[in-house]
């Protein structure tokens, strides 16, 4: 089964338009969630709508910006589906079908920026170099793709840190209890069952040396003992 990066769906306005959309861009997030935090303090029901129908308004950046004001999602948009778009925009999720108000149902989804250093994450993916600053980083990819970006990028340094440490004879997976039961597998598959893990030097023969660029057969023989 293929896996999912994030959610989209189609809405359709009151006119019939239809709109495909996916999770905010980060340069739209950010304002999305500035107005959202507003939601902690309201304290009658028609404040606490009257906020999220205002994260809906910046949400129609991205999605149909032709819908400009408050007054035009309230026009255009009836609440169950500003409700799906809380949700695929920023994971806010809202079931009118529950009574619990709006209000907790909105503040205990867990989207909030008071443990969220989104800066350093920013910061970590920009040095892969892609983008030509931040406002170019922040327009092309939304919280999933970045998150999605950032487990690849660490995944792949601390592959190049395992190998490093498995040349001195360090099994970094033991020294920071990490395992990864699939690349110990491969291992098995390509050292015909003589490495015992991924960070095996035995591993890295035949085809894995070839891609590592550095392995047995590639300067370098073993005794076995």
């Amino acid at each position: 089964m293929a896996t999912k990066i994030y959610d989209t769906a189609t809405i359709e306005l009151v006119d019939g338009t239809e709109l495909y959309i996916t999770p905010l861009k980060l340069k739209y997030l950010r304002e999305f969630m500035d107005i959202f935090q507003n939601v902690k303090n309201t304290e009658k029901e028609t404040d606490t709508i009257g906020t999220l129908v205002d994260c809906a308004r910046v949400a129609m950046k991205q999605y149909y910006p032709l819908i400009k004001t408050c007054e035009d999602v309230e026009e255009m948009i009836d609440m169950p589906t500003i409700y799906i778009i809380l949700d695929i925009a920023a994971g806010i999720k809202i079931n009118d079908k529950l009574d619990e108000p709006v209000k907790e149902q909105a503040v205990d989804s867990g989207s909030s920026w008071d443990t969220l250093n989104l800066a350093d994450l920013e910061s970590e993916v920009f040095l892969l170099g892609i983008w030509k600053d931040y406002e170019d980083l922040e327009t092309s990819i939304s919280m999933p793709e970045l998150s999605a970006i950032l487990n690849v990028k660490r995944e792949q340094d601390y592959a190049d840190k395992k190998f490093s440490a498995a040349m001195q004879g360090v099994n970094l997976d033991e020294q920071t209890g990490k395992s990864n039961a699939w690349e110990d597998l491969k291992a098995k598959v390509f050292s015909n069952g003589q490495a015992t893990s991924g960070n095996d030097i035995l591993a890295f023969q035949g085809i894995n040396a070839q891609k590592a660029g550095f392995g047995i057969g590639m300067g370098l023989s073993y005794e076995q003992w």
